[in-house]
């Protein structure tokens, strides 16, 4: 398995990529935040080498408005992922499946040549979840040991630690395969 972080504003700009193959980064939340580190941690992450993912915070609402401020702000590589973090707010609300779903259609028709995936915590993916529609993969939150989650869901990244940080692996056989997946189109 392949090992990867997932950083926010909460991290440096330059943290450690040594054995990482993948980093996925908070670009937006919302319609109103852009992490303003965004663009300093996209440097890190591609100046190592890495596969590049950028995420959104989903909240309720206006999803069209979502997405497009999202492909606004996330930079625009071939080869980079796309993902939507679907969980709780800071107001103790959360996207509908209807409204989760939407978002993943918006961004893939947005973004035709990157790959959208799902993350959500195993709470939301088996008890909140009632579509199962993850675009082209699930990022699966589950603090068991690496590459174990515990769901029966086929899954591409499982986020099994957030100590010191947000660690995660890949269900990718080396680098080429990973690379190779996030070819879409």
């Amino acid at each position: 398995m392949l090992h990867g972080i997932d950083v926010s504003a909460f991290q440096s700009s330059s943290y450690d990529t040594d054995g990482l193959s993948f980093v996925f980064i908070k670009a937006t939340e919302g319609r109103s935040y852009v992490n303003p580190r965004l663009h300093a941690q996209t440097k890190t992450a591609r100046d190592a080498g890495l596969v590049v993912g950028f995420y959104h915070f989903l909240w309720p609402g206006d999803l069209t408005a979502q997405a497009e401020y999202f492909v606004r702000h996330a930079p625009e590589k071939a080869g980079d992922i796309l993902a939507v973090d679907w969980e709780t707010t800071s107001e103790g609300t959360h996207a509908s499946n209807a409204e989760k779903d939407r978002f993943l259609r918006k961004l893939a028709e947005l973004r035709p040549h990157n790959r959208v995936v799902l993350y959500a915590n195993r709470h939301y993916w088996l008890d909140v979840d009632t579509t199962s529609q993850a675009g082209d993969g699930l990022w699966i939150a589950d603090y068991v040991r690496a590459g174990h989650p515990r769901i029966k869901a086929k899954w591409l990244f499982h986020q099994y630690t957030d100590e010191p940080h947000d660690k995660n692996v890949a269900r990718f056989p080396d680098e080429d395969a990973l690379r190779e997946w996030t070819r879409k189109g």
